[in-house]
């Protein structure tokens, strides 16, 4: 970092000294930056500015569970740039959640929807509640009394949030039901997600997933490989690992493993199309464990996790590709190397952050192609994006038009991420190339409209 991008970081630990994952988002693009300060110095009070949430909205969420007792939640919606569009990213509604995760995940928000090439500013919002063990009546008021707030917040040219980990077709249906009921009218463009009838998009739930491997596909033919009989590592076992999964397997690759907060599978013979509706069933339907699938099938290894962080043996598997697709931080430094002596070549992230900066540090020193969030996992966004599109013309287009335009999109991703990473001496850095073609669109409409 030289001295002016540093002092922007500097500040931003000073005014927010307890948002570990804040800072880490922020201090990963800004040391991506040097270059670009340095042929247009003028974007110096863009990245002053950009650094810092446009709003930041905080409040209550009570609600009665099954037995009468109130509950209380935190809600949040971060508003962190506008300047290319309306704010736009997902809803999480988890145990985790704090400020520090919703603004690192807004501020990423800004570069993937940049990246994209639609136009749609960066936003994150959500809760502290777990939806996991509550009836569909108790998500169900939750939800309902989380929109009564944040529907003065949000709309079609405004905020369009999304789902994200814990919210669903589900929660996403009751939020959209509460909404039309307190504005009094439907306005399908102000959330995505939604269900068929009544406005959504095909291939949204599948987006994040094939987007993630249309991804790491482009950044394996850059070496002359392919997925054809490759080895890949999946963990997580939500909606991208599975629809992951799927795509990987159109591609004739062979995943092997996924996992959920409980453990891991390795199934060495593979998991193949019938083994993963029957994950998808347990997962989405039976809200099963992982484990279950190494009771059900013959020849699957189930490892628990163990409460040491750095021995996820997940990652020592021995494969092609990995994609991690299960939360931020999963993959330290210690994995990262169990991955390059397992012979990886390429690591693509599925979901937010999930590699540190470490373990990306190793990637980079031993060649292995690294694809960082912000562009591999702009697919679910893009559909998003896709899903407005459609909102606004009042119609609907076919499964094969949106995939098609999905993979189109993930293709220029990676094209403009490559491109931008040679222009600026920095061949094969996705994380350079992502965080600088992000940057300079937002930059040159920050510009233009005045550092606002």
């Amino acid at each position: 970092m030289d001295n002016a991008i540093k002092t922007v970081y500097e500040t931003v630990i000073a005014r927010d000294p307890n948002q570990p994952e804040f800072h880490q988002a922020v201090e990963e693009v800004l040391e991506s930056l040097g270059p670009v300060i340095s042929e247009n110095p003028e974007y110096m009070e863009v990245v002053q500015s950009m650094v810092e949430a446009e709003r930041v909205i905080q409040f209550r969420v009570p609600w009665y569970d099954d037995e009468g007792s109130l509950q209380v939640n935190r809600g949040y919606r971060v508003q962190f740039n506008s300047a290319i569009g309306p704010y736009k990213g997902g809803l999480r509604f988890h145990p985790s959640v704090n400020l520090s995760i919703l603004k690192f995940l807004g501020f990423e928000q800004v570069f993937k929807n940049s990246l994209t090439g639609l136009p749609m500013g960066g936003g994150k919002g959500g809760s502290d509640f777990n939806p996991k063990g509550r009836s569909d009546s108790e998500v169900k008021r939750f939800c309902q009394s989380y929109m009564s707030e944040l529907w003065r917040h949000i709309g079609a040219d405004l905020d369009v949030p999304a789902g994200d980990i814990g919210v669903g077709g589900r929660e996403i249906g009751y939020m959209f039901g509460m909404f039309r009921k307190l504005a009094n009218e439907f306005t399908a463009g102000v959330l995505t997600g939604k269900g068929l009838s009544y406005g959504g998009s095909l291939i949204r739930p599948e987006a994040t997933g094939y987007g993630l491997v249309y991804f790491a596909r482009e950044m394996l033919s850059t070496k002359g490989k392919s997925f054809e009989g490759a080895r890949v590592a999946i963990s997580g076992s939500g909606n991208v690992a599975q629809f992951a999964c799927e795509k990987v397997l159109d591609l004739g690759g062979k995943p092997v493993t996924m996992s959920d907060s409980g453990g891991y599978i390795y199934d060495e013979s593979g998991i193949d199309r019938e083994k993963l509706a029957w994950i998808m069933d347990l997962k989405n339907n039976k809200r099963g464990r992982i484990k279950e699938y190494a009771d059900h099938f013959d020849g699957v290894d189930y490892t628990q996790s163990k409460p040491e962080p750095n021995h996820n043996e997940l990652w020592a598997t021995e494969v092609d590709v990995a994609l991690p697709c299960a939360t931020q931080n999963e993959v330290n430094e210690a994995e990262a190397r169990m991955l390059v002596e397992g012979g990886v070549i390429a690591v693509a992230e599925g979901a937010n952050m999930p590699c540190t900066p470490e373990a990306i540090e190793v990637f980079h020193e031993n060649g292995i192609l690294f694809g960082p969030g912000k562009a591999s996992n702009a697919g679910g966004v893009a559909t998003s994006g896709l899903e407005m599109s459609q909102n606004s013309l009042r119609m609907s287009w076919t499964r094969e038009e949106v995939d098609q335009k999905l993979e189109s999109i993930m293709i220029n991703i990676h094209k403009n991420a490559f491109d931008t990473a040679e222009k600026y001496g920095m061949p094969g850095n996705y994380v350079a190339g992502a965080n600088i073609a992000g940057f300079l669109k937002v930059a040159e409409a920050t510009m233009a409209q005045g550092v606002l």
